[in-house]
C-alpha cells in the first residue's frame, strides 16, 4: 500500500511521464536513529515524488526508533546486531520491497528540499545509467576539514562515470554513496544485490559491477542531502581499517584501488586552505587524521596476518 497516492500523479517539470515504474521504495537501516529521525520520515513523505513505501530495517534500537517509524507509516523489519552487515541488511530489506526503484538512505541524512527523490528518479531515466547518488552537504556546525571533504567528494556539478573513465579516475569511477542512492529493482536483482557480508563499500562494489558491465553511474548534484560526521583520528583509523578489510575480501577490485593517490588531492586542498587562513595549529590534526586513515587501510588490507583480538579491536563493528 503506497504511503502517498501522489506517487502516480503528474508533476510539472519532469522530463518523462510518471507511472508505476517510478514507484520508489525507500530503505533505511537504523540503530538508535535519534530524535531527528521523525523529521527525516516526514520530509520524505512531503517529496514531490513521494515514496511508494518506506522500509526501515532496525538493529536492536533502544531509543524508540521502530515506534517512530511505525507512526510515520513505515514498514519495520528487525535484524539482530550479531547478524548485521551493510550489504546483507540492505539486501534483506530490498527483498521485501515492492517499488520499481530502490532508494537507499542512512538514518542521519536529511533531504535539503522536496525534490530529492524526483531528481534521483530523473537520473535513472537517463540512457545507460544503472545507479545514481545524491550530493552531500556538510552540516552547518561541521568544521572546515569536514566541509572541504564533502565539497571535494560532492562538487556542485553533476556528472556521469563509465568504464572509459577508469584510466583517469581509477577507483573513483566506482564511487557512489548509499547515504542517498537509487537503483532500479530489476537492475539490483540482475547484479545479485549488494555484496554480503561486508561492513564497508557495498555501494562501491555495486557501482563497480555495473561499470564493468557497461552501465554508468550518475552523480546528481541537484539531489541534495545534509550529511557529515565529526570523526576523531581513532574513529578514522577504524573506518579505514574496515575499508581495507572490505577491499581485501573483494580482491577483484584491488587492481583499481590506490587509496594513497586518491586521498592526495583532498589533503593538498585541505593543507592549502588551512595555510591560506593562517590556521597552522590545525595542520597537525590534519596530519594525524590522514596518517590514521592510511595506517588503518593498510592494516585492513593485511588483516588476515593480524591476531583475531586485534582484528576485533581495530574494527568499528563488533557483534
Amino acid at each position: 500500500m503506497p504511503i502517498n497516492s501522489r506517487a502516480e500523479s503528474p508533476a510539472a517539470g519532469l522530463p518523462y511521464s510518471r507511472g508505476p515504474s517510478d514507484r520508489i521504495s525507500v530503505i533505511i537501516p537504523t540503530r538508535n536513529a535519534g530524535p531527528g529521525f521523525g523529521e527525516l520520515l516526514e520530509r520524505l513523505k512531503r517529496q514531490t515524488l513521494p515514496p511508494y513505501e518506506i522500509i526501515v530495517i532496525d538493529t536492536e534500537s533502544s531509543d524508540g526508533t521502530p515506534e517512530t517509524a511505525h507512526r510515520a507509516g513505515a514498514r519495520v523489519l528487525a535484524i539482530r546486531r550479531s547478524e548485521f552487515d551493510h550489504g546483507g541488511a540492505r539486501n534483506r530489506a530490498a527483498a521485501e520491497a515492492t517499488g520499481c526503484i530502490l532508494l537507499f538512505m542512512t538514518q542521519d541524512a536529511m533531504p535539503c528540499d522536496d525534490r530529492l527523490l524526483e531528481q534521483l528518479a530523473v537520473s535513472l531515466h537517463e540512457d545507460g545509467v544503472g545507479y545514481a547518488y545524491a550530493r552531500q552537504l556538510a552540516r552547518p556546525e561541521a568544521d572546515q576539514l569536514e566541509r572541504m571533504s564533502r565539497e571535494y567528494n560532492y562538487p556542485p556539478e553533476s556528472r556521469q562515470k563509465g568504464r572509459e573513465d577508469l584510466g583517469v579516475l581509477g577507483i573513483k569511477t566506482f564511487f557512489c554513496s548509499n547515504v542517498c542512492s537509487a537503483i532500479r529493482r530489476g537492475m539490483f536483482t540482475e547484479m545479485g544485490g549488494f555484496q554480503e557480508p561486508t561492513h564497508f563499500n557495498e555501494d562501491l562494489f555495486m557501482a563497480a559491477k555495473l561499470v564493468l558491465k557497461g552501465y554508468r553511474i550518475a552523480y546528481n548534484a541537484e539531489a541534495r542531502v545534509v550529511h557529515s560526521h565529526e570523526y576523531t583520528p581513532l574513529q578514522q583509523f577504524k573506518r579505514f581499517y574496515d575499508n581495507g578489510v572490505s577491499m581485501a575480501e573483494q580482491s577483484w577490485i584491488l587492481p583499481y584501488a590506490s587509496v594513497g593517490k586518491e586521498g592526495a588531492g583532498l589533503v593538498k586542498a585541505q593543507l592549502k586552505s588551512l595555510a591560506g587562513d593562517g590556521q597552522w595549529l590545525r595542520i597537525p590534526r590534519l596530519a594525524a587524521e590522514n596518517a590514521a586513515k592510511l595506517i588503518g587501510y593498510k592494516l585492513g588490507i593485511h588483516h588476515k596476518r593480524l591476531p583475531l583480538r586485534l582484528q576485533r579491536k581495530f574494527s568499528m563493528y563488533r557483534p
